[in-house]
């Protein structure tokens, strides 16, 4: 059959204050109908570059496409080269004939209208549909993508839902008008692994029901490994090794691919230790991080949370009233020592998000306690609250909604110790330059702005403004889910040196089993805004005693293409919604000590 896909030597460059930077060159592929193929590679190598030029939306950011075509093969059989399209073929392809998945959910949907309308718009465009026919496709689209009540979502604007929640209506926008191909550029970041495992299987049946073409870019060899048909490997902006996903994984020729399928973190490879360990790094920092000794942590506690409560209100009819609740976090307990990692994971939307900032006070809880050193974090005044921030950061979900777009990255990594006058003139340039070294980011990085940095490097520079204040606690919401498996060891790596080095302790929330295994000291499983299961990292891997536990971690994906799971395998149950009516009080929660400081919700 003839390709969908036919990319010939593709070559992008790209304008900078600092001249001209290349984005990829010399980049060929093809994906045949009902073929995935999966491009991995380090952040920054040029592989969402290679898949915005694909839609034509490389130019946007500052990108022109120098040398190449991209063939795309239409709905009539026809073959137009998207390089050389004019500006409204492309304004009828994209979205109906190609469809997009972007990495950053928040900056692809539009904060001021309804989900309904950035759903429904689409499909009256292309598909010609009424506006009731494409609210019902829209409410059938949520469905399948496994959003809990759908019908409230759609009246609902971006950011009342969750990072996992947008991720999945961008892909359901991107399945709208059945696209031809789909392009994922990293879709499923944002998602813990039951919703991640559910949507890899839609993508999967679209593909066959539809001959659809999948470009899939990842940076989660897992993922590839239950995906791909084929792989590209991406290497600064050139392609290093090409093949079948089975010889990719048990046969790679390239250094580069044996490096990077090292870098992956596998889950049960933890098992019988006690203390975290560092990840492997790709290179020759390899063998240091693994000697490097660990300290022990104290028996100090540092953060008390008592029966947090963090409900929002349910708006509707004309008058905006509030109808019900949504009981984002319910009666949550625990307590972080001096210089430990507590891990919160969990679905999608179950308040692990919502748990970390109400401990930060970004946004109000209803009741319950926080008390961060003996000091009452919920009793603080504004300006006693603005001092107390200097000790707890928060590293977000979404870098690129982190930065501000206008502002140099020099000022942004700068702003914290300015605003708290701990460094002016040369010293200040000088904690800036160490600050860009400890995430290995190159220095003449500071006078690029937001847009010019890939989302992997983007997030290093929202967790180096982090740093900037040497806090005692950071709340770690999903810090390293954009980021490649080396950048993401190096990382990791660094916030165990940092947590060595100065006592830190982390709230790290994540949905990457692999990674929390290996970084956490304790583990907490949340569920509908509860805590169903805690305690030390090697009683909840070793022995899950939740049913919840056990089924998190019986859909966590396997880096093996010889362990692929398929949709009859998986037992997908619908999600409860966390949405009661007003003047609905829940049970307190009720634990049982199954094992020593290992604690299960009861009922």
């Amino acid at each position: 059959m003839k390709d969908i896909v036919s990319v010939d030597h593709l070559r992008v460059e790209f304008a900078t204050d600092g001249g001209t930077v290349v984005g990829v060159q010399d980049v060929s592929f093809t994906i045949a109908p009902g073929e995935t193929l999966c491009v991995v590679g380090e952040s920054g190598s040029g592989k969402s570059v290679t898949s915005l030029s694909l839609m034509r939306l490389v130019e946007f950011g500052g990108g022109t496409i120098t040398q190449g075509a991209l063939n795309f093969t239409r709905a009539d059989g026809s073959t137009l080269d998207v390089a050389a399209a004019s500006a409204q073929v492309m304004g009828q392809v994209r979205g109906n004939e190609i469809g997009m998945i972007f990495q950053e959910p928040m900056t692809a949907l539009n904060p001021v209208f309804t989900i309904e309308r950035q759903l429904t718009d689409g499909l009256m465009l292309h598909k010609g549909l009424s506006q009731s026919e494409a609210t019902e496709r829209a409410l059938d689209l949520l469905k399948s993508v496994r959003i809990p009540e759908p019908e409230q979502r759609l009246k609902q604007y971006p950011h009342e839902l969750s990072g996992g929640m947008r991720q999945r209506v961008v892909i359901a926008m991107a399945m709208a008008c059945e696209p031809k191909l789909l392009i994922a550029d990293e879709p499923t970041t944002a998602l813990d692994v039951t919703i991640q495992a559910e949507i890899l299987a839609l993508i999967n049946r679209l593909k066959r029901e539809n001959g659809m073409a999948v470009l899939f870019i990842t940076h989660d060899m897992a993922v590839v490994a239950q995906m791909a048909d084929r792989v590209v490997v991406m290497y600064q902006g050139r392609i290093v090794e090409t093949g079948p996903v089975a010889q990719i994984f048990e046969n790679p020729r390239e250094d580069y691919t044996k490096a990077l399928l090292a870098a992956v973190p596998k889950l049960g490879e933890m098992k019988g230790k006690a203390a975290p360990e560092r990840m492997r790094l790709i290179g020759d920092e390899a063998a240091r991080a693994a000697q490097a000794p660990r300290k022990p942590r104290t028996a100090k506690v540092l953060l008390e949370v008592k029966n947090l409560t963090t409900r929002f209100p349910v708006k509707g009819g004309i008058l905006r009233r509030t109808m019900a609740q949504v009981h984002a976090v319910e009666d949550v307990s625990f307590t972080i020592n001096v210089g430990e990692t507590l891990a919160l994971v969990g679905e999608s939307g179950c308040g692990k998000s919502s748990c970390g900032r109400s401990i930060l006070r970004l946004i109000e809880p209803t009741s319950g306690e926080i008390l961060i050193n003996g000091n009452d974090i919920r009793a603080l005044n504004r300006p006693d609250l603005r001092r107390a921030r200097a000790d707890m950061q928060m590293v977000f979900q979404d870098p690129f909604a982190s930065l501000n777009p206008y502002r140099r990255l020099r000022a942004q990594v700068a702003e914290p110790l300015q605003n708290f006058n701990l460094a002016s003139g040369a010293d200040l340039e000088a904690r800036v330059l160490d600050l860009f070294d400890r995430v290995r980011l190159p220095r003449d990085f500071m006078n690029r702005f937001p847009h010019e940095l890939s989302g992997g490097q983007r997030q290093r520079v929202a967790i180096a403004r982090a740093l900037a204040l040497n806090p005692k606690l950071i709340v770690a919401d999903e810090a390293v889910s954009a980021l490649d498996v080396s950048v993401q060891a190096q990382v990791l790596n660094l916030m165990m040196e940092l947590q060595e080095d100065l006592g830190l302790s982390y709230l790290f929330i994540s949905h990457d089993m692999a990674v929390v295994e290996r970084v956490a000291h304790q583990v907490g499983v949340m569920y509908l805004g509860r805590i169903v299961e805690i305690g030390p990292r090697a009683a909840i891997f070793d022995n899950p005693s939740h049913p919840y536990t056990r089924s998190l971690l019986s859909a966590v994906p396997i880096a093996d293409p010889a362990t692929r799971r398929f949709e009859g395998d998986m037992n997908f149950k619908p999600i409860s919604s966390p949405i009661f009516p007003l003047g609905h009080q829940p049970a307190k929660s009720q634990y049982t000590q199954v094992a020593p400081g290992h604690f299960v919700l009861q009922g």
